[in-house]
């Protein structure tokens, strides 16, 4: 096993849940596009002979979007169906000794395939999946196994990503041919890695922490892969930089059960500030999970499966008007990111990458970030928790509000809550953006009631963290009001947010001409955050007649020394706020034709980060 996966190098595409050996399939496939929807009639996944070029006519690198440069593709044209073709060998595949010697099974994974996919192997057709930013998976055990290890089986994957459907959630990405005003390109089919893994007949298939300080506890949901055969033992061990805090083990009958693991240290007041996670001190303490046969009346056997995960002991809620982190009022720094790279769009150009945007986002002085429109790679999550920063969990929006537009975002925010549950980083969840897809839920009840039942969900599956119903304005129950406010100066944000009265803030209606609690939404006292403002738009590179034509922001800074008294005179104005909890600056990079970044799309830092660092903190030794 590894030494402990919150030590890990940031590769694994499942940071939460690590087995030492695991196979990437990633790298140059076979590509076709289908245009004309010929594929299915034209039995396309039954097309095993890999020299046969006729209709997997171009090769593409994943995970990386066919629209992407980095695919090596680099079409953007609004295809709506693509399809992809590999070979597998048992033999390749790390582990694989298992499958004969044990039972263990063959697991393929993929990340996230956009939208919706459909998967075959040697013609026959293991399943389908519907979300485009959820992992899936399937036993692959039978087709490998049914000939020799050193047999090529041909992997086939149909991905259906209707450029047009805004009843989809797309988030930012363009339903028009050329991206416009705060849209962009499109990401679609593969765009998260691809991977094969070898577990045990008996195998844990997620685990879902949840810490409980005042409990001085730990919430853990097991999954299996299968509900066992016979009873099984859950043995749990929690370290903390080599020390032990915990040992605990329970009798399982189900697939899925739930328990508590006591841990003594934090029944200590003193010792709980020494535990606990946060942006300062994010101390991450390793689990080892281990499935073992139940012997009645003893705590061991024989192992059938073992996993390392990793956890942080923190609590993330509201109270008193302030957000509270361990119990405590955090003043919440914040910056909106697209989580977008010119060459390979919503894909990382690789791992590393998402290593240095938390860290980059550290180094400008922000203790939050707010993934915008895009659930982000568990391995950005997972340095965001090892190094300590706040992450809102933000989902992509449809446009339309429908029953099929219901069902499909529902669908697929219950598996993102289910796949990041765990994650220290993640404090308050975002199911919707500024009444995107719910445009009229001023008047609409069937829109509020939606708003209202998204925003109760999450509660239920997740009651450890607040709920956004309607980021930005307009909402019905949320746990923090929000509201999204681009004055251009210091001063009109000054005198909207003087006041320390948040509730007399948010009854009136707000910058947008849009309210932002409804009538009837639920006043408990919450805090007020300012969650989009700024968005200076600075073009060093660009002549001005050039950057008017192709870039915009929702103003504009003419030199740097304009630009930073610009993000001064803004950022100082909502630092002296009574009645501010926190901001979300926008946003850390240029995106496209959004020139407001604080850094250029390159990642390179339009005034020296020291600076930077010292107005969003507002410290001037910072």
């Amino acid at each position: 096993m590894p030494a402990g996966a919150s030590r890990q190098d940031g590769t694994h595409p499942r940071p939460q849940l690590v087995r030492e050996q695991w196979t990437d399939l990633c790298g140059t496939w076979q590509l076709a596009f289908d245009d004309a929807r010929a594929g299915l009639d034209g039995r396309w996944a039954a097309l095993t002979d890999l020299a046969d070029r006729s209709v997997f006519d171009r090769d593409v690198r994943v995970p990386f979007p066919p629209e992407s440069e980095a695919s090596g593709v680099g079409d953007t044209c609004p295809h709506s169906v693509f399809w992809y073709r590999r070979t597998v060998r048992l033999a390749d595949i790390a582990g694989a000794e298992a499958v004969a010697r044990d039972g263990a099974r063959v697991l393929l994974r993929f990340g996230a395939v956009d939208h919706s996919a459909s998967v075959w192997l040697d013609g026959a057709l293991l399943g389908t999946h519907g979300g485009g930013q959820t992992p899936f998976s399937f036993d692959v055990t039978a087709p490998l196994t049914a000939g020799g290890r050193d047999d090529e089986h041909v992997l086939v994957v149909r991905a259906h990503d209707d450029p047009r459907d805004v009843t989809q959630p797309r988030g930012k990405q363009d339903w028009l041919d050329e991206p416009h005003a705060i849209w962009y390109s499109r990401t679609s089919g593969i765009w998260q890695p691809v991977w094969c893994e070898v577990v045990p007949a008996v195998a844990v298939e997620h685990l879902a922490w949840t810490p409980d300080l005042p409990g001085a506890a730990v919430h853990l949901g097991v999954t299996l892969r299968e509900t066992p055969t016979e009873p099984v033992t859950v043995a749990v061990r929690l370290e903390l930089d080599g020390e032990l805090l915990a040992e605990h083990s329970v009798r399982v009958h189900e697939q899925r059960s739930r328990t508590t693991v006591a841990v003594p240290a934090l029944r200590n007041g003193q010792a709980r500030q020494d535990l606990t996670w946060s942006p300062e001190q994010p101390r991450l303490v390793d689990a080892t999970v281990r499935v073992l046969t139940a012997r009645e009346g003893t705590a061991d056997g024989r192992v059938l499966d073992e996993v390392s995960s990793y956890l942080g002991l923190r609590s993330a809620g509201v109270g008193g008007g302030a957000f509270l982190l361990n119990g405590l009022p955090y003043y919440v720094r914040s910056v909106l990111g697209q989580g977008y790279w010119p060459a390979s769009h919503l894909a990382a150009p690789d791992p590393g990458a998402l290593r240095r945007e938390v860290e980059l986002i550290k180094d400008l002085g922000f203790n939050a970030v707010r993934v915008h429109q895009k659930v982000e790679d568990p391995r950005f999550l997972f340095w965001a928790d090892r190094l300590g920063l706040l992450v809102w969990g933000e989902t992509a929006n449809a446009f339309a509000f429908s029953p099929e537009a219901v069902r499909r975002l529902t669908a697929e925010w219950l598996d993102v809550v289910q796949r990041d549950v765990s994650h220290p980083c993640i404090v308050t969840w975002v199911p919707l953006n500024e009444s995107w897809g719910v445009h009229d839920i001023a008047t609409d009840p069937a829109q509020q009631a939606y708003a209202t039942g998204l925003a109760a969900l999450t509660r239920a599956v997740d009651p450890s963290r607040p709920v956004i119903s309607n980021d930005g304005w307009e909402h019905t129950d949320s746990d923090v009001w929000t509201v999204h406010d681009y004055a251009d100066t210091g001063e009109v944000l000054a005198q909207r947010y003087a006041s320390a009265d948040i509730a007399e803030t948010v009854g009136r209606p707000g910058p947008a001409g849009r309210v932002i609690r409804l009538p009837g939404g639920t006043d408990r006292g919450q805090p007020l955050m300012l969650t989009e403002f700024g968005g200076v738009r600075y073009t060093p590179d660009l002549p001005e007649d050039q950057a008017a034509a192709r870039t915009w922001g929702y103003s504009t800074a003419r030199d740097a020394e304009d630009f930073a008294a610009r993000l001064t005179d803004l950022l100082s104005a909502v630092q002296r706020s009574p009645g501010l909890a926190g901001f979300c600056y926008t946003q850390l990079t240029d995106t496209v034709q959004e020139a407001n970044g604080l850094l250029d799309q390159h990642r390179e830092p339009k005034l020296p980060v020291d600076l930077l660092r010292r107005i969003i903190t507002g410290r001037p030794d910072a």
